[in-house]
């Protein structure tokens, strides 16, 4: 016999108290294949995709001339980078520019972009191109901007092993590194 059951019968005044079960709300558990589903799309709104180190992020970033960072973009690690390119660069002017890329970014649907909007490429063809297009080697030096800009935001530990779970919250991170390259 518990106390409640004790004390409560001693209560003359109130005799219709009965000892309330906890409440305990009715939760069924998912199966297991919604509960991988459920995974798989929180992992996809993430930027976290599977490519041949694992899950990965990849940031996608446009600089300027003087290798200053203009704008970002991230994607899972199996998304190809010609994919986001046109969207990257739709915020900026590009006409009387010169956009230079490495041979991942050397589709056909980038390079008319890049035409449509008065704009002007130097991307070198892949080998196994087979409409190969010509490449001012000497302006495509001038890409080591970049390198050097990716270099300098990997010194950020936080941006080179991605702690964050959220891609915002990593996209903010990655943009406050760039302020910090910046200002040194």
């Amino acid at each position: 016999m518990g106390p409640n059951q004790r004390i409560l019968p001693a209560i003359p005044d109130w005799p219709s108290i009965k000892p309330r079960q906890p409440y305990r709300p009715q939760r069924y558990p998912l199966a297991h294949a919604q509960r991988k589903k459920n995974a798989e799309c929180m992992v996809e709104n993430q930027a976290i995709g599977l490519s041949r180190g694992g899950r990965t992020t990849k940031i996608h970033a446009l600089v300027n001339g003087l290798g200053n960072p203009l704008g970002f973009r991230l994607t899972g690690g199996q998304v190809h980078d010609s994919q986001v390119a046109s969207e990257l660069l739709e915020g900026f002017d590009i006409s009387q520019s010169n956009i230079i890329a490495d041979k991942a970014y050397g589709t056909a649907k980038l390079r008319q972009y890049i035409e449509d909007k008065a704009g002007v490429y130097t991307i070198p063809p892949k080998e196994n191109t087979k409409d190969k297009w010509t490449c001012d080697y000497h302006v495509y030096c001038e890409r080591h901007l970049i390198e050097n800009f990716f270099n300098q935001l990997k010194n950020f530990r936080r941006i080179a092993t991605r702690y964050d779970k959220l891609a915002r919250v990593y996209l903010a991170t990655v943009y406050i590194a760039s302020i910090c390259i910046l200002l040194k």
